[in-house]
């Protein structure tokens, strides 16, 4: 299983997941995965129907929010919404996992939650988003 990094209670981010680590993934207890990479990104990654099937046979929810470059204020909310409605813990990932702390942070932080407080959650995660949070 990829590098699962806690940022809080209810949301955790990895780098890429691939289809067997969706089991892993309910066995410890998330409910939702998020996938924030774009189909095609990388020659030989898994497509986002094959990570949604995989998900949904080890019965958990299942969401594709691809960010290329910077998230949309429509991709932030998505994601807010996403893990909020979740039925338990968060589980999203990317290449490497820092789109999804970053979409995370930013949307939080746009919502109003404390900047500092967001980068010392993605610090603790070992993500520095000092920079994108203008802390």
């Amino acid at each position: 299983m990829a590098d699962i990094r806690r940022v809080t209670d209810g949301l955790a981010v990895a780098p890429q997941l691939l289809p067997q680590d969706m089991a892993t993934a309910a066995a410890l207890g998330y409910r939702l995965v998020i996938n924030n990479r774009p189909d095609g990104e990388q020659p030989g990654q898994p497509t986002a129907a094959e990570m949604q099937a995989a998900a949904e046979s080890a019965g958990l929810a299942y969401h594709h929010i691809p960010i290329l470059g910077g998230a949309s204020p429509q991709q932030l909310q998505t994601m807010a919404d996403a893990i909020a409605q979740a039925d338990g813990p968060t589980l999203a990932f990317c290449r490497s996992g820092t789109r999804s702390i970053t979409a995370w942070a930013v949307g939080r932080a746009v919502a109003g939650d404390d900047r500092h407080q967001l980068a010392e959650q993605a610090a603790t995660a070992g993500y520095d988003l000092s920079a994108v949070l203008g802390v």
